[in-house]
């Protein structure tokens, strides 16, 4: 949980925090990039003032996870506005809606703790659009007296949408996911199985040095480098070849994509490194089981899939992994003892 004291409150009821962000909230935002400590990146829920508002000015809602908080105060700046921040248990707006984390009822609720009647004398709050699947605006407003408006997509444009009357174009109502976001994403990716790419590599290393009389330190000293080449190269590609191309391979669901991915790799390491026939096919079954889990793991972040969607996924594809896996490790096995 971050500290309010960390953003610099000047009132005792009421914190106010800069729409400038300092060193710590740029250090903050990279270690959570990297997945570390990402699960207690979190501003106490309430009532913010950025700015000098009054009784007169906008009240903007976000979810407390700070790097959705810090992305909407960055963007307010020459603004005096309210931020609401509601309890999301330290989730982002998106997922946070989907969960039902960033739903009716914490809105309602969060509106009453705020005591926001008592504040504002105009009846209406911003919700970022990607909060709308999980909040009913008709049902805050019987329950709060509060209208609900679905601000832009993205935090850049809530100056404009405020200056237009609350109005969005088309283009703020869209929802882009080009490379360079795409790629904002990829070292946390890396980080989520590193742990699981060691313990793979470790048994690979081990697995290299069996032989028909038993086990040779020397032979797996020799032998290990083909197949830890191609584990972390299917790490790689699963992550970040098939995240940054993601659009432009054919398939729909993402498993398949990192299967493509990891099969393309195989082929080329193939031709590149001399191994024994079924020593290939075994660590190719391999790559294409890591890549194919590493890319169906970016569902999550992606903005092309449906929870519904993820989940049918999932039932064959994690089943389809694992019986790679097994069948990949079991070959090489076999390849080293015949």
């Amino acid at each position: 949980m971050v500290n309010v004291q960390s953003l610099r409150p000047v009132s005792v009821t009421t914190p106010t925090v800069s729409s400038e962000l300092e060193l710590s909230d740029l250090l903050g935002a990279l270690k959570v990039r990297l997945g570390i400590n990402r699960n207690n990146y979190t501003v106490t829920p309430g009532l913010y003032k950025v700015g000098k508002p009054d009784s007169q000015s906008d009240v903007l809602v976000s979810a407390n996870y700070k790097l959705s908080f810090d992305v909407l105060r960055k963007n307010l700046d020459s603004l005096n506005v309210w931020m609401l921040v509601i309890d999301t248990k330290g989730v982002n707006v998106w997922c946070a809606a989907g969960k039902g984390n960033f739903g009716t009822d914490n809105v309602v609720r969060s509106i009453k703790k705020a005591s926001l009647e008592h504040i504002v004398k105009h009846r209406r709050i911003i919700l970022p659009q990607l909060s709308a699947s999980g909040v009913a605006a008709h049902k805050v407003k019987e329950q709060t007296g509060f209208k609900v408006i679905f601000g832009p997509v993205q935090a850049r444009d809530i100056k404009s949408f405020i200056e237009a009357g609350y109005k969005a174009t088309p283009e703020m109502r869209k929802i882009a996911f080009p490379m360079v976001e795409r790629a904002k994403l990829i070292p946390v990716d890396f980080m989520y199985a590193i742990y699981k790419l060691l313990l793979i590599l470790c048994g690979f290393f081990i697995f290299s040095g069996l032989d028909k009389t038993g086990f040779l330190f020397a032979k797996m000293l020799e032998t290990c480098l083909y197949p830890l080449i191609n584990i972390v190269g299917a790490y790689i590609v699963g992550i970040v070849v098939a995240t940054l191309f993601l659009p432009w391979v054919p398939f729909r669901a993402f498993a398949l994509k990192g299967a493509f991915w990891g099969l393309v790799l195989t082929i080329l390491l193939y031709f590149l490194i001399e191994v024994p026939y079924m020593e290939g096919i075994s660590i190719g079954l391999v790559n294409i089981s890591i890549a194919s889990f590493m890319t169906m793991n970016f569902t999550g972040s992606s903005t092309y899939t449906s929870l519904s969607g993820v989940q049918k996924e999932m039932k064959w594809a994690v089943p389809f992994q694992i019986g790679c896996m097994a069948l990949g490790i079991i070959l090489f096995i076999i390849s080293k003892l015949v």
